[in-house]
């Protein structure tokens, strides 16, 4: 539960304000904690984030818990405990889950602790686990080649009847 003062602050209420409309944009959010990360490598972090079009963002967290109460999420406040940062997901979170994973994996000091993925929260493992599914390009791909597949098998069939006949009528001409 984050910790309400009684004097209210013009500065805090805009940064609550401002977190709360980064947040308000994505659907999408996955915690991490970033300690012992260096500038270089939380910079190399957030260009691939960029290309995703993900706003990678270190967050106060009795701001970030505020916000979050405000825009009635499930409560995420386990997560945002210690250094954290936010990755905000527009779409496509599970690609992004994958980009933070695999940057975990060659930079340990990265640690994800957890998601919230169209208002279900996740811990570490499930989040991990869902970045392996594959994502929404790959799926509609996949069911793409599904439905073209029998198409595709009725058109070679089809085919396949007149070029037989013409090998047919090719094999009897040369044995004459």
């Amino acid at each position: 539960m984050a910790i309400l003062a009684k004097k209210i602050q013009e500065n805090k209420t805009k940064a609550i304000a401002e977190l709360k409309e980064s947040f308000g944009n994505a659907s999408d959010y996955v915690f991490t904690a970033y300690r012992g990360l260096t500038v270089e490598q939380i910079t190399t972090l957030r260009k691939q984030l960029r290309a995703k079009d993900v706003e990678y963002k270190v967050v106060k967290n009795n701001f970030a818990k505020i916000a979050f109460q405000q825009l009635s999420t499930p409560d995420v406040s386990s997560y945002i405990v210690g250094p954290t940062a936010v990755a905000i997901t527009p779409k496509d979170s599970n690609e992004v889950a994958k980009i933070l994973f695999d940057f975990a994996k060659e930079v340990p000091a990265l640690q994800i602790k957890g998601a919230l993925v169209s208002g279900t929260v996740y811990n570490a493992a499930q989040t991990e686990a869902f970045s392996k599914l594959p994502g929404r390009l790959e799926l509609i791909s996949m069911l793409m080649s599904v439905i073209n597949g029998p198409a595709r098998n009725l058109a070679a069939a089809l085919n396949d009847v007149p070029s037989r006949l013409v090998r047919t009528i090719k094999a009897i001409a040369d044995k004459k």
